[in-house]
């Protein structure tokens, strides 16, 4: 199983980002994925869910109406849209297999001015 983040840097307040999880070694389109941040000095937080079919979606409320998750099966990639960014969202971003063992190395996404 291998999952690998990309799409993070330094935007600034308001602005949006992108995120990717590329994965493979598994089926991709059996799982359910999520999307995690961990905030320096702060515990690992979930911020995302998505269905294997893509239709179930679930959200932190700090980010509900700015985040959208979305998945790809053809492409076994799951997404992180973030809009309207705030400096409370400056964190590492995982993607990981559902509630599994499974996660990746992380993406940085800082909001500053």
């Amino acid at each position: 199983v291998l999952l690998v983040e990309s799409g993070g840097g330094l935007v600034q307040p308001g602005g949006s980002l992108r995120l990717s999880c590329a994965a493979s070694g598994f089926t991709f389109s059996s799982y359910f994925m999520t999307w995690y941040r961990q905030a320096p000095g702060k515990e690992r937080e979930l911020v995302a869910r998505i269905s294997n079919a893509g239709i179930i979606t679930n959200y932190a409320d700090s980010v509900k109406g700015r985040f959208t998750i979305s998945r790809d099966n053809a492409k076994n990639t799951v997404y992180l849209q973030m809009n309207n960014l705030k400096a409370e969202d400056t964190a590492v971003y995982y993607c990981r297999r559902g509630g599994s063992e499974y996660w990746g190395q992380g993406t940085q996404v800082t909001v500053s001015s």
